[in-house]
């Protein structure tokens, strides 16, 4: 089991989670295409559902309902950076362009969080940690193993990253196009252009990688489940991958990874 123990680096994603407009279908639907468990919280939670594998936390699900006079959030997957001061990190993401969509906020003695977009539109989380850190299991079969950021302008969004989290990037080697994200040199993720096959509306965006053992398998789950294959499973240099939309119409990606060179 790929634990996690250490304290997430700043710049590091160190959560996920979905907003659904029928919370209890959501976690049906994950239980059974990547092995969690995971119930509606309590009311003081706003019933916000952690899920979990090997009884970790792996992901968050809460029901995607109209907040403090705002609409219901999108049905989508959001990726958390974690930041050592969330005040702090609001405040570069505005200094280098980008927008604050919802204020910092603390959740109870957890942590304080807040809603971001980058100056291309993506949008994110922050998460400044208390007592609880993010994913407690990463990087292996139904676990968050990477986060991409696909967007419309991959030199301004790599400018942005890199001056308000200390996120670098640079091109990745067997990989046209493509730029992997570091924090203090270690990987973190991933950003590539839009890709053409996506609709032309489609707005900049972070994806979220789960892992699995088999993706086509995985991929069969998800269509008995109700969701939909928007790119079939095909082999790339990190493994074999495909991208899939939940019942409800969250995009998310799947991938069987090759071995780590020794």
């Amino acid at each position: 089991m790929s634990e996690v123990t250490d304290p997430y680096q700043p710049g590091t994603p160190c959560w996920v989670d979905l907003a659904a407009p029928d919370q209890q279908a959501a976690i049906d639907f994950y239980s059974q295409v990547l092995g969690w468990t995971g119930k509606i919280g309590p009311a003081e939670t706003g019933g916000y559902a952690v899920c979990e594998l090997h009884g970790k936390p792996v992901a968050g699900i809460m029901a995607a309902v109209p907040m403090g006079g705002q609409p219901a959030p999108p049905t989508v997957w959001t990726t958390y950076l974690a930041a050592a001061d969330a005040e702090a990190a609001a405040q570069a993401v505005t200094k280098g362009g980008g927008t604050v969509l919802m204020p910092v906020m603390d959740v109870m003695e957890l942590g304080r969080m807040a809603v971001v977009a980058d100056p291309t539109g993506a949008v994110f989380g922050l998460w400044q940690a208390k007592d609880f850190s993010g994913a407690g299991v990463v990087n292996e079969a139904g676990a968050l193993i990477w986060n991409e950021l696909n967007t419309t302008e991959p030199s301004a969004a790599g400018t942005f990253y890199q001056e308000a989290f200390g996120i670098d990037s640079s091109p990745m080697e067997g990989a046209e196009h493509y730029y992997g994200l570091t924090v203090n040199d270690r990987p973190v993720g991933g950003m590539q252009p839009m890709s053409a096959q996506m609709p032309a509306d489609t707005p900049s965006h972070w994806l979220a990688y789960f892992a699995v053992d088999d993706t086509d398998a995985t991929v069969a789950k998800v269509t008995a489940a109700g969701g939909a294959v928007l790119q079939e499973p095909f082999d790339m240099v990190a493994g074999r991958m495909a991208v899939v939309t939940d019942p409800q119409g969250a995009t998310f990606a799947v991938i069987h990874p090759k071995p780590m060179q020794g």
